[in-house]
């Protein structure tokens, strides 16, 4: 049933309006399923019912003074948090989602944010509180804080609640950046950037409330927030829900429930790609049916070629098609997406001389050639937004062939970053200095654009330059990992450090051996063979020797708390001396 957008009685339309409009129209149809594996079971809410949820959140929120304040939300991955997440928006409250903290290597980011966001609220469940009070609530900022356990909030009059004067500019939330080249900086998302992206997103994919989605992805990361929850508001569609962790611990979980809920779309990074290729049986997948998955979102890491061809074809035999993959770009300062292919389309691979790539040269070669390097399309920009290449020393723009730093403009770029007036003007208000056109987001990102298509190449920042050549650190990091069978997907780094005013390459890897079953020879003998691997291919692909080599435990590899490497982080432990090797 379509939802009438056309509100009469406010000038910008909002989320407040959509859930308040299906909640009239379809009060009793399901709009998300949240999937416990067992633990309990499975919980559903329906639009009445989360709208009743968000007003008696947003009356709560009212009566304390909060319109046009930041709150905190510390919740775990579930339906509560997608209930204050709205109560919020319904209370003209400005939301900060953040994920609690289970360890205390979490604890230096949330007390970043809190100080960032100079909120004195937060927002979670009471078993949360009890948690984090029993664990880490001798932090002073997270003390004096004043806690709203929203589970435990007594129902109101419907009534008493009062729905907010919001217009388009207003915002609607911050979204901390993941802080894997800096400290995480509040991106402002407003009501106009969250209603354009979503548009964006329903019309480049044909999305409607005939569709059906399945996401484990972390709520409270953008895109996780915007494609796995919001979007499937704004479209209609019923979205099923896992936590981060049940895929993690069992990446067939994921493939089961878009093969049961018979899912069109999906999204992910393409390391859990990677992930369901590695920890399925051709028994595990006898059992699937992806015949309906349309839609799969593949993007907020590098796009692999060849995971994209390995994927299809080892899940051709449960009616995947390779055409269901959708490599895109997107990033929190614009919200969420910037270029992605149609619903349907082929992506599109180029084949480019990975020797002028060191150059930040982009020309093309015949797939078979011994040089040549597979580069993943994520698609041509889409409604309202606007990509360039430009020089990132010259701001001027670059030329097809050539790599530089993407640069957008359009609705969906956010306001700035929250109380960073220097930052925001650096970052979101660039010019090309021989036109003067402007104003551009700078994202970080290095790449270019061919015929309207955007290929991403790596991170400014990141770039490794050892002999007057630059190496992108994904690059050396994918070689590690094929290298050896006891490296994990997802968790090599590479960087360099200046030793004796030289260079030098050095790779962290994670690797995972059996508990039990192999001698100490034979432990010893494997990871005398992955260190020669590693050494070897590095030498033949990237001409380059590799300094050292540290091989270490599951989980030490530093990340985000959405999942991206910490290149910086993981450098500064092996300089202070303070990297564990592996140890049995």
């Amino acid at each position: 049933m379509a939802v009438d957008l056309s509100y009469p009685a406010v000038k910008t339309l909002t989320f407040v309006d959509i859930l308040t409009q299906r909640a009239i129209q379809q009060p009793e149809q399901i709009a998300y399923t949240f999937l416990h594996f067992g633990k309990e079971a499975d919980t559903s809410v329906t639009y009445g019912e989360l709208d009743r949820q968000a007003r008696t959140i947003a009356i709560q929120l009212q009566h304390l003074g909060y319109e046009g304040k930041v709150a905190l939300l510390l919740y775990p991955s579930g339906l509560e948090y997608i209930a204050a997440f709205l109560g919020c928006l319904y209370a003209g409250t400005i939301a900060v989602p953040v994920y609690p903290p289970h360890t205390a290597r979490l604890l230096p980011r949330i007390q970043s944010i809190i100080k960032d966001a100079q909120t004195d609220l937060v927002l979670t469940t009471a078993e949360t509180q009890a948690n984090i009070s029993h664990k880490f609530m001798h932090i002073p900022e997270l003390r004096q804080l004043h806690w709203i356990t929203t589970d435990m909030l007594p129902s109101v009059g419907e009534r008493r609640w009062q729905r907010p004067e919001l217009a388009g500019d207003q915002l609607a939330f911050l979204q901390y950046t993941s802080g894997s080249t800096s400290m995480p900086k509040g991106v402002m998302v407003s009501h106009g950037n969250l209603f354009h992206n979503s548009e964006t997103l329903k019309t480049q994919w044909g999305l409607s409330e005939k569709d059906q989605g399945v996401s484990w992805l972390p709520m409270f990361h953008d895109l996780g927030l915007i494609l796995g929850i919001l979007q499937p508001l704004y479209t209609g569609y019923h979205t099923v829900l896992m936590a981060p962790t049940a895929f993690l611990q069992h990446p067939l979980r994921w493939l089961q429930a878009l093969s049961a809920y018979k899912a069109t779309i999906t999204a992910a990074p393409n390391f859990a790609y990677e992930l369901c290729l590695h920890k399925t049986s051709p028994a595990d997948r006898a059992k699937l049916d992806l015949s309906h998955w349309q839609l799969a979102i593949n993007g907020a890491e590098p796009v692999r070629s060849e995971t994209l061809k390995q994927f299809s074809a080892t899940f051709a035999s449960c009616g995947f098609q390779s055409n269901t993959f959708r490599p895109s770009y997107g990033l929190a300062e614009a919200t969420l997406l910037v270029t992605s292919a149609p619903r349907h389309a082929a992506h599109l691979v180029k084949h480019i001389n990975k020797t002028l790539l060191e150059q930040h040269i982009a020309m093309n070669l015949s797939p078979d050639d011994q040089h040549a390097q597979a580069m993943v399309g994520c698609g041509k920009t889409v409604l309202g937004q606007y990509v360039i290449a430009v020089h990132p020393e010259t701001c001027t723009r670059c030329l097809s062939e050539e790599i530089g730093e993407i640069w957008i403009t359009g609705e969906s770029v956010a306001k700035g970053y929250f109380g960073k007036e220097e930052e925001t003007e650096n970052t979101f208000h660039a010019h090309l200095v021989d036109t003067d056109e402007g104003s551009f987001l700078r994202t970080g990102d290095l790449g270019f654009v061919r015929n309207g298509e955007v290929f991403i190449t790596g991170r400014l920042k990141d770039l490794i330059l050892i002999k007057g050549r630059n190496h992108y650190p994904q690059d050396l990091e994918y070689t590690v990992e094929q290298s050896s069978p006891i490296i994990r997907p997802g968790c090599t780094i590479a960087f360099s450090v200046d030793l004796a005013q030289e260079e030098r390459l050095v790779i962290v890897a994670e690797i995972r051996l059996p508990q039990s079953g192999l001698a100490p020879s034979e432990v010893t003998q494997r990871i005398d063979e992955a260190v020669k691997a590693i050494r070897r291919n590095i030498a033949a692909t990237h001409e380059i020797a590799v300094y050292q080599i540290k091989l270490v435990d599951v989980g030490a590899v530093p990340k985000t708390s959405s999942g991206k490497l910490q290149r910086r982080a993981c450098r500064a432990t092996f300089l202070a001396g303070e990297l564990k090797e592996w140890n049995r």
